[in-house]
């Protein structure tokens, strides 16, 4: 006897899951949405930073002068212009991009769960957003700071480097699956 199609919510979650729709048997969840940010965001900022660092050292010959720069939150113009390894600029700057990464991978996250499916095309509007708010929106103070120490192609490369961790963040937690 033939067996009669499912309809997407009659399907038991293993189905679901095997379909790529990760999400749809649990409840949207605060908490868990939160706990993937702070992986998926982790993941981000660690890959773009090393996408600014390389190009720092690229461009201007300092490897932590763009992480440096991300200070400018708390020590203004000062920020910009700091080059070596220290905690006052570099840790500071690394924490201050470190909380943005987490701040768009909760979008991500929020987004990801409630409409699952294509992951690395939400992290690219993700990562086309933060740029816009970033140097569009917020004012300049508020600004990531590292467009004073790499070239425009190293902003493309690590707005692309930030949608691509949360992409293989999103990627390692469903092959654990």
């Amino acid at each position: 006897m033939p067996r009669r199609r499912q309809s997407p919510h009659q399907r038991r979650p293993q189905q679901s899951i095997a379909a790529g729709n990760e999400h749809a048997h649990q409840p949207f969840s605060w908490p868990r949405v939160f706990r993937r940010a702070w992986v998926s965001g982790s993941v981000a900022s660690i890959i773009s930073t090393l996408m600014v660092m390389g190009w720092s050292r690229r461009i201007d010959g300092a490897t932590p002068a763009g992480t440096n720069a991300a200070s400018q939150w708390v020590w203004d113009r000062s920020a910009r212009r700091a080059r070596g390894w220290s905690w006052r600029h570099t840790a500071i700057g690394y924490g201050v991009h470190h909380a943005s990464s987490v701040f768009w991978a909760l979008m991500y996250e929020g987004w990801r769960h409630r409409h699952p499916g294509r992951p690395l095309a939400k992290a690219s509007v993700i990562a086309a957003l933060a740029y816009v708010v970033d140097y569009h929106v917020v004012p300049p103070r508020l600004s990531p700071g590292f467009e004073h120490r790499i070239a425009r192609p190293g902003m493309l490369m690590t707005y692309a480097a930030f949608a691509l961790g949360l992409y293989l963040a999103d990627r390692r937690r469903d092959t654990r699956r």
